[in-house]
Parts: C-alpha cells; sequence; structure tokens
C-alpha cells in the first residue's frame, strides 16, 4: 500500500516562496472579434519565475500519454499522427480496455512472459492520441539497431522481463539476486523511462529555485536536483543508475545533459530491456508551449549499444490535481526470495519441487 508522501507538503511551500504569479495562457491562433471578424491572438508567451527563469513548476504527469506505442508500427514509417481512421481504431481499443476494466469477475488472458499480475482495473490509462509513437526520429520511429557490442551485452543479460528484438526473444533462469534488474530489485527505473509514461505512478514534479531545477518522479521515487550555473560534470570514474545531469536554458527552452551512467539500467520495459554502456549521454529538452503543456524530448546517444542517436517526444499536461504517492515496493523483498526459490525448484523438477 502506498502512503502520501509527506515531503511533498514541504516542497511545495518552499517552491510557492519564490513561484510567479498567475499569467493568463495565450494560445497562437485567431478568435472571433465583437464585429465577427477574426481576430489573431498573441503567441503564448511562458511565464517567468520571480529571478526571470522560464516557469516550468507545477505537476506534470505522462500518464495522458499511457498507452501510445513506444516505437511505431512499420505501416507508418514516416509519419507520426494517425489520420481519422487509425485514430478511430485506436479510441475503439480504448473503449474496449475499459470495457474490461469494469469487469468483476476474475478472466484468464494471455500475460507477456511468465507470472501473474493483478487485475486490469488496478492499471491507469491514458488519452487515445493520434501521435504513432514516442520515437520521432530515426524517421521511422523506431530504435535503430544495435551495434554488436550492444548486441553481446544483453546477450547475457537477466531480467524478469522478455526482451524483444527483431529476431529473438531472450530470457534467462535466476541464479543469484544480481540476476534480476534494477526495477525489480526496487533500485531504480533509470532517468528515461521514469520521465516516459508506464503501468501506473507515471507522476512528474517539477521545482524551481535561483540556479537549480528540482525534478521528482513518482516512480521509485526519484529526485534530480540539477545545476544551471554552467559547473562541469562530477568525474568520469563516478557512475551512477541516474547519471549526472547539468542543465542550461536556451531561450524558453530547458536543456538538461545527463551522463556519468553506470550501464545497468535500460531505456525501455521500465529499465530492464536496451541496457545501455557507461558512454550513455541523454539529453533532454523541456518546453512550456501552452499554460498546461510542456513538450518533451530525450535524444538518446550511445555508440557503444547503438547505430546512430535516437529521440523520443511527447507532451506533459499539467494536473494541479495528480497525488503523488511514496513508491513502498518489493513486499519485504518477499519477491525477489520467491523468485529465486522458484528458480530452483523448476530446475529440480517435479519429482524434487517438493524436497
Amino acid at each position: 500500500m502506498r502512503d502520501r508522501f509527506s515531503v511533498t507538503v514541504a516542497l511545495i511551500a518552499l517552491a510557492g516562496m519564490g513561484a510567479a504569479g498567475p499569467v493568463a495562457a495565450q494560445s497562437a491562433g485567431a478568435s472571433a472579434g465583437s464585429g465577427g471578424k477574426a481576430v489573431k491572438s498573441a503567441p503564448y508567451r511562458t511565464p517567468r519565475t520571480p529571478w526571470g527563469d522560464p516557469d516550468l513548476q507545477g505537476l506534470w504527469p505522462s500518464s495522458d500519454m499511457q498507452g501510445t506505442p513506444y516505437e511505431r508500427p512499420a505501416a507508418l514509417a514516416g509519419r507520426n499522427e494517425l489520420n481519422d481512421e487509425e485514430f478511430a481504431a485506436r479510441v475503439a481499443q480504448s473503449r474496449q480496455q475499459a470495457a474490461q476494466d469494469r469487469e468483476t469477475e476474475v478472466v484468464e488472458r494471455p500475460r507477456r512472459g511468465a507470472g501473474t499480475g493483478p487485475p486490469s482495473h488496478w492499471g491507469e490509462r491514458g488519452n487515445p492520441s493520434r501521435q504513432a509513437s514516442f520515437v520521432v526520429e530515426p524517421a521511422d520511429g523506431r530504435i535503430p539497431p544495435m551495434t554488436p557490442e550492444g548486441q553481446a551485452r544483453v546477450a547475457v543479460a537477466r531480467s524478469t522481463y522478455w526482451y524483444d528484438f527483431p529476431d529473438q526473444v531472450v530470457a534467462h533462469a535466476f541464479n543469484e539476486y544480481s540476476d534480476l534488474g534494477p526495477y525489480d530489485r526496487c533500485i531504480t527505473r533509470g532517468l528515461l523511462p521514469s520521465m516516459m509514461p508506464t503501468g501506473y505512478n507515471m507522476g512528474t514534479e517539477i521545482f524551481q529555485f535561483p540556479g537549480y531545477v528540482v525534478i521528482r518522479n513518482e516512480m521509485i521515487h526519484e529526485v534530480r536536483s540539477i545545476p544551471l550555473d554552467g559547473r562541469p560534470h562530477i568525474g568520469s570514474k563516478i557512475k551512477q543508475y541516474m547519471g549526472d545531469s547539468r542543465g542550461h536554458w536556451e531561450g524558453d527552452t530547458l536543456v538538461i545533459e545527463s551522463t556519468n551512467f553506470n550501464g545497468k539500467v535500460g531505456l525501455t520495459l521500465n529499465g530492464n530491456a536496451n541496457l545501455t554502456s557507461q558512454d550513455l549521454k541523454i539529453v533532454e529538452r523541456l518546453t512550456r508551449v501552452a499554460a498546461d503543456v510542456i513538450q518533451y524530448e530525450a535524444t538518446v546517444d550511445d555508440p557503444k549499444t547503438w547505430v546512430r542517436p535516437w529521440k523520443v517526444s511527447l507532451p506533459f499536461r499539467q494536473h494541479p490535481e495528480y497525488g503523488m504517492y511514496e513508491y513502498a515496493c518489493h513486499e519485504g523483498n518477499y519477491g525477489m526470495r520467491n523468485v529465486l526459490a522458484g528458480a530452483r525448484a523448476e530446475e529440480r523438477g517435479p519429482s524434487q519441487s517438493t524436497r
């Protein structure tokens, strides 16, 4: 059971001391004037903090985009917007899911990989979007091929997740605790997966202070305190799960460069798939394009893992009513013990499993 994260109140109060006053949102476009003629409205102007930085503060969960494919179907290569027929199919799929969520009886349905899970209605759902995929570069909307080094790394990786690649599905038994991924062990989901939609806990909260931006993710309670003063990254020998982030402003856009990753977290499937190298660099760009929308982009560059960089993009919509909760997971580590015990029982076979 998740309890409310009590420190949120203190953080919000602290951030509120420097919050800018409300600014009326003005979107580009035309509106009808008193005489019936179209009057062009002024372009949206990003509000400012009292010290002059673009104001990105607030609750920006990615939950609205939950359900959008990470990679684009081959039929949509070259375009990232659904036509009316394709969008109608996505709406129909959303309605079908909503109907399943209303079911009160247990219904057996195939699950990806092995194991079990909660009832359908426990999951969080987004809104149908015309965006075809989160990956926007390359133009086909697909993560580029892996390098030979990246393929070799994945071939020996272990996790409770199945790894999907064009020509193989990799799964391993579990020999020791380290065979479970960082997400399975409740260590981290990783930088990019923490910013992207998942099945639940999709909250992202942004605080600003002079010289700093703080990004807090609900998933596994990650917090990044990002300096904006131009200081260099930490020493190259120091590696971290979430990397080391440094930010600066380019006009109204917050640009965050993160390096110094430890290579133990992937970039999809809750950080358990598409494992990276320690040369990974992620450049994020956050631009407030409307009163209630931040456009988020992240470019992934890891020459030891993929043959070329790739980029994801999606809108974050502000939801002031969103509740950020403490992420308390792993049921007292029973999960890890039971996974390993199950693997040993499977190895012994049915005749030996009860001994």
